[in-house]
């Protein structure tokens, strides 16, 4: 189910937030996943599957930089954002966190890549908003690819000051 058709169908109902799953996508059955609020004590759990998912998205980055970013993400990012975490069976694999209608992050547990936990979470947050934006390093193909069949957009290119990287702006609305 695309975005608009996930926002037309959903349209006035709340959506079931915890779910029995065994749909082909590599989850064993009897599972219960859930997509939920953040709290304070999934900050560990959040942080775990950041940077593991940084070491594999972004190798180009040096280990300096990423535990200053772990640092950030802990002490301004995540008390700033409006965040929320897939659960399965009572562990954070995933999470996706917004500033508006900004994404300021998305990171899905390595291990769990390409079993659509990343397009329910950018669903979940699409429902409740006309547009988003983003911004993602030009070396993250894995990434890219990702927003790409998502349908979201190139608006725009820059160089992320912090790391000295090329990073593409982009886009999607509904």
């Amino acid at each position: 189910m695309t975005p608009r058709q996930l926002r037309s169908t959903a349209a006035g109902a709340a959506p079931s937030l915890a779910h029995r799953r065994h749909d082909g996508k590599g989850r064993p059955p009897n599972l219960l996943a859930m997509i939920r609020a953040y709290d304070e004590t999934d900050q560990s759990g959040v942080l775990d599957v950041w940077y593991r998912a940084s070491l594999v998205a972004h190798p180009f980055l040096s280990a300096e930089f990423l535990a200053r970013e772990r640092h950030l993400i802990a002490e301004e990012y995540l008390p700033q954002s409006e965040t929320s975490v897939y659960e399965l069976d009572g562990r954070v694999v995933g999470f996706v966190s917004m500033v508006g209608n900004e994404v300021g992050g998305i990171f899905v547990d390595p291990e769990l890549h390409r079993r659509g936990i990343g397009r329910e979470l950018l669903d979940h947050v699409f429902a409740s908003r006309s547009a988003m934006e983003l911004g993602v390093f030009a070396k993250n193909e894995l990434a890219r690819s990702f927003y790409q069949a998502y349908g979201f957009e190139v608006v725009g290119r820059r160089v992320e000051e912090d790391s000295g990287e090329p990073e593409l702006r982009l886009r999607i609305s509904s």
